[in-house]
């Protein structure tokens, strides 16, 4: 069975766009490869595709929780 149930694919990024990206993620205590997900999911929203979450389960660190 597969590791992991995200798709996998080669992206080529322009080296600048890619260490803005891993700046960003570092700032946000994120990896890159998340980032560019979190990104893409926004770009997404403002052009109303809203994409679920998939049912399985994350891993890593939980969500902050609202106060």
């Amino acid at each position: 069975m597969a590791a992991s149930a995200k798709k996998a694919f080669a992206l080529r990024l322009d080296p600048a766009l890619y260490a803005a990206i891993e700046r960003l993620a570092a700032a946000e205590l994120r990896s890159a490869n998340a980032e560019i997900e979190i990104l893409l999911r926004e770009a997404l929203g403002r052009r109303g595709v809203n994409v679920r979450q998939s049912e399985t389960p994350r891993r890593g660190r939980p969500p902050k929780e609202e106060s």
